[in-house]
């Protein structure tokens, strides 16, 4: 097996998460309710637009991926993003207890319009939180210099507000009034 070089492995990476979170009508492959799609399809329209994948390669990005993006179903036959979709698919998360506090990284300028409505999901289907100020300082940086939020995810759950957790370890819920914030 050869291994892909770090350039490729982002490429494919880059691709794959733009089909199968968000668009995946524009190469016309088809996600079922639960967000998968048949990996032989997949990788015939990664061809037929523009970026070619072997199975090779896409089981490296999946193994490989340190953030546990995308996952093959038991069978090998099918690979789905974890989660960060805005295409509705429901990924049959249960309904799970958080730790106490979570974590939510974001930037400055963000900050006004999450005081006045919290966190809400905007394009994605739900808000993303993570269980150490790490990782989030680390999702915040990739837009400029990095805020972190904390996220009182148990009195939430008191309150009745639900949270799931991905299959890579991200937290997530529908939404975080501003009262659970600091």
């Amino acid at each position: 097996m050869s291994t892909m070089d770090e350039r490729r492995r982002k490429h494919v990476s880059k691709f794959l998460a733009k089909h199968l979170r968000h668009r995946p009508e524009l190469i016309g492959i088809t996600l079922d309710g639960a967000g998968w799609t048949d990996v032989g399809q997949l990788l015939i329209a990664c061809a037929r637009h523009g970026c070619p994948v072997s199975r090779e390669e896409l089981v490296q990005v999946v193994a490989g991926d340190g953030k546990r993006r995308y996952a093959f179903d038991e069978t090998g036959r099918r690979v789905r993003a974890s989660q960060g979709h805005s295409v509705a698919v429901d990924l049959d998360l249960p309904v799970t207890a958080p730790p106490d506090l979570l974590y939510h990284g974001t930037v400055e300028r963000a900050l006004p319009a999450i005081r006045r409505e919290g966190l809400q999901p905007m394009g994605r289907r739900d808000v993303h939180l993570s269980v150490d100020e790490g990782t989030a300082r680390q999702v915040g940086t990739r837009r400029g210099r990095p805020i972190v939020l904390t996220v009182n995810a148990a009195a939430m759950a008191a309150a009745g507000l639900e949270f799931r957790l991905s299959a890579n370890g991200v937290w997530l819920t529908r939404s975080v009034p501003p009262r659970y914030l600091r």
